[in-house]
């Protein structure tokens, strides 16, 4: 049995683990897409160190673009098998999928109009919306807590990961040679303290971990809550400066907490009367999405809809669903706040709100989670003086701020906790992956000091047997 990482190895995105059994049988846990990797990214999806066609089974941990964002390719490429999931990733990756679907396309669109002027080669999407559909078909859901049968060789058990709906840590019971190995992948790992979700799960002891390690080195600021620290912008970016804010978030996630939060402020009497704006479709989706599935909610949002029905609406919220009223916020004086995805800010239409508000000095960018750092996001949380965006290059003027705390990876702390109902000396060996090298050499460091005996970083393709 030997196990190969082709994504998520030394960087944040594209997951992708092969497990792959003595009798030759191969089962991929999950197939993400990499993101903010610069020139390399389109290399780096279109590169699989694996034939798809001979992979058996897909097991997917949530919806995240970069853990699933590749399965229409894979599917496209000769993946014939079953993909298991929880129901609301299930739910969340179809609109999800069929989103990134329609990027590809016109990503494509627009590369070939100006390869048609530049005599430069026709290109082709990753994958097509149809691509996705027929992905979609080969989805079976699993509950969390119970054993499913995959094959004869492998069971998977899912528990709540507690990072956006439907996310899980996968846990797979393999037999071969008469012996039983558990392999437990963590997925992405959430909050013990989230503001909507329940804390991941405990689960059974394990003999081989892959742990995510994103904030391997970091603590989240505790002192400070969200709701006060998105406060304290909105007073100083509209109140103050009379200028917009455009706050990049992920649709899935980080868009909910955020709308959450200033429902809070509402609440309690603090929200400035401004116009808030939602301006992705997929963010309007996915949040009626959390909303079927309360059952996730954690102690106190459940408390809050006691007296809120909605828990993510307020006064002043409005949603954005056409390219044309989305258009039409780059021409209106603010102050306002814009929330639209994508959080890395290296696709969709906050890109274009970044580029229309960047060169002006009123204007605040506010990023409330990680960027990978060769992305639009991480060149100006490093603080670049100037950025292309679209070929075009800007002065930046505008203010670039972040809220690293409202991250929905757990930190060192947190990772910690979801760790402590092992025995680490029966932990034969324990991955880190989804992680930057120089953060995860220092969460090995730590993790060593709590008893872990063999911890390995993998390198992007590298294969390693499991005995």
């Amino acid at each position: 049995m030997k196990i190969a990482f082709h994504g998520a190895a030394r960087t944040v995105t594209g997951s992708k683990h092969l497990l792959t059994l003595t009798n030759g049988k191969k089962y991929l846990l999950d197939c993400g897409m990499f993101q903010g990797m610069g020139a390399d990214t389109d290399t780096l999806n279109k590169t699989w160190g694996f034939e798809p066609s001979q992979v058996s089974f897909l097991i997917l941990s949530h919806a995240h673009i970069d853990h699933s964002g590749l399965i229409p390719k894979l599917v496209k490429d000769g993946f014939r098998g079953t993909v298991f999931c929880t129901p609301a990733t299930r739910e969340l990756t179809g609109l999800l999928l069929d989103d990134s679907a329609r990027i590809q396309e016109d990503d494509a669109k627009y590369a070939n109009k100006k390869n048609a002027i530049e005599g430069r080669p026709y290109v082709r999407p990753l994958y097509t919306s149809e691509d996705a559909d027929a992905a979609m078909a080969l989805f079976k859901t699993v509950e969390y807590g119970t054993w499913q049968t995959v094959d004869e060789n492998v069971e998977v058990l899912f528990t709540d990961a507690g990072h956006i709906i439907g996310s899980a840590a996968v846990h797979l019971r393999v037999k071969e040679s008469g012996k039983t190995t558990q392999i437990s992948f963590s997925g992405d790992v959430g909050r013990y303290r989230d503001a909507i979700l329940k804390s991941p799960q405990v689960f059974p002891q394990a003999d081989i971990i892959l742990l995510e390690s994103t904030y391997g080195n970091s603590l989240h600021d505790l002192n400070i809550t969200t709701p006060d620290q998105l406060l304290e912008w909105i007073n100083k970016a509209c109140v103050q400066k009379k200028g917009k804010l455009i706050m990049p978030a992920f649709s899935v996630g980080r868009t909910q907490e955020i709308l959450y939060s200033l429902n809070q402020l509402e609440l309690e009497g603090r929200l400035p009367d401004l116009d808030y704006f939602v301006d992705s479709p997929l963010s309007i989706d996915a949040t009626e999405l959390l909303k079927r599935y309360p059952q996730y909610f954690n102690k106190g949002i459940q408390h809050t809809l006691e007296t809120d029905d909605d828990p993510f609406s307020f006064k002043g919220l409005k949603y954005i669903k056409t390219v044309d009223e989305s258009k039409l916020l780059n021409f209106r004086n603010g102050p306002f706040v814009v929330i639209s995805a994508s959080g890395m800010a290296d696709a969709g239409r906050v890109k274009h709100h970044i580029s229309n508000t960047i060169e002006n000095s009123r204007n605040t960018i506010l990023f409330t989670g990680y960027c990978e750092p060769s992305s639009l996001g991480g060149r100006l949380l490093a603080g670049k003086r100037e950025v292309s965006i679209y070929g075009v290059s800007h002065e930046v003027h505008a203010e670039i701020g972040s809220i690293r705390s409202m991250s929905a990876h757990g930190d060192y702390e947190d990772l910690s906790q979801f760790l402590a109902c092992q025995d680490p000396k029966a932990v034969r060996k324990l991955f880190l992956v989804h992680g930057e090298y120089d953060v995860q050499y220092q969460f090995r460091m730590r993790l060593l000091k709590k008893g872990f005996l063999d911890i390995e970083i993998p390198q992007l393709h590298e294969e390693v047997g499991l005995g």
